[in-house]
């Protein structure tokens, strides 16, 4: 017989978070994808705003829809041209700043 699933047996994403960011070298790997899902969240914001699926932007980018997939979930490291070609897709500009 299989057991119940109460709300006891879940462990919250605070808790997790919690757990992860107390570990040796954590934070630093975590601040370090920052900007790859910064750009990410930015072009599919701006896919999201023009109304393009991702097969259209695939089209304009010259890529596959496999690909913008695979960028969108960020299973992959976007090259800077690959971010400048899906920019341009979507009618946006692509700015990179440093900052201290």
């Amino acid at each position: 017989m299989k057991k119940k699933i109460t709300k006891e047996d879940f462990v919250s994403f605070d808790e997790v978070k919690r757990q992860m960011f107390a570990r040796p070298g954590f934070k630093e790997a975590y601040d370090a994808l920052a900007p790859k899902y910064t750009l990410i969240n930015a072009m599919l914001d701006a896919r999201i705003k023009k109304g393009m699926t991702q097969a259209e932007i695939a089209r304009r980018a010259g890529t596959t829809q496999s690909a913008i997939a695979r960028f969108e979930s960020g299973r992959t490291n976007p090259t800077l041209d690959f971010a400048a070609r899906l920019s341009r897709a979507v009618g946006a500009t692509l700015e990179i700043r440093l900052s201290k």
